[in-house]
Parts: C-alpha cells; structure tokens; sequence
C-alpha cells in the first residue's frame, strides 16, 4: 500500500457522563487534541443533540477529527485520521483519553492507494511529481 495516512477509530468507555453532554467541553478538548498532535486547524462544526450526546468534526490540513457521544453509556467514538508524518494522531488520542477518563480501544488503520508493498507516499506531492492535466 501507498500510505498517505492513519486512521485511529478509538472506543472511549466509562467516561464522565456530564462532560460528554457539554458540547462547550467536547469542542475545547477535541480543539487541544488536534493542536497538541501538531495539526493545522481550519475549521470545526460542533452539534448538542436533545436530549443528549454530542457529535463534531474537525477539519484540519492534515485530514480530520471527529467524536460523537452517548452520554447515557458513558461511550464516545472518536476518529483522529492524519495523513503525512507530521502529525501524531496518538497524542491526540492519549490526550482524549487523559481528558475524559475511562478506558480506550483503538484501532489503527492504514489508509491509501493499494499495492503490493508498504510504503508512505507524500501527501502533498511536489507539483513537479504529479501529472499533466492536459488543456483542450
């Protein structure tokens, strides 16, 4: 495979309940996890479900990051998927962890371009690399 990224998909049980019905609190600590892991933020869009939960997606250069709550069960899930080898998705992910509690499952998956051998391709390739578009 031609690697352009990690994808964590992350199962956060036993966590506080309250903060994962505040949408104020689950916007700021996703905010610091994709700071503190090195990405660029460009935009973040954050929703309170009623009667509760808490789902939200930040949109950074490097790709995304998003959580969505069941306060009721304690449970989050939460994607940090980066491409390139400048940012660490796993301290984001062990910072959510530090910050809502509990226990973490995570599974990490390799994302990009089929092929017979392992190895990271640049995610924003050189112009020069890329090919033609041809004009009409």
């Amino acid at each position: 495979m031609e690697i352009l990224g990690k994808h964590l998909l992350v199962e956060f049980t036993d966590c506080d309940r309250k903060a994962l019905n505040d949408l104020k609190r689950m916007e700021k600590i996703l905010l610091e996890a994709a700071q503190k892991a090195g990405a660029t933020i460009v935009d973040s869009i954050f929703h309170l479900y009623n009667p509760h939960g808490v789902s939200g997606v930040i949109v950074i250069a490097e790709s995304h990051m998003s959580i969505h709550t069941w306060p009721e069960y304690g449970y989050a899930a939460v994607d940090f998927f980066t491409c390139g080898e400048r940012v660490d998705p796993w301290i984001a992910c062990r910072y959510m962890n530090e910050q809502l509690g509990g226990s973490m499952n995570t599974r990490e998956v390799k994302r990009g371009i089929p092929g017979d051998v392992d190895r990271v391709i640049p995610h924003k390739p050189d112009s020069e690399t890329l090919p033609k578009k041809e004009v009409a």
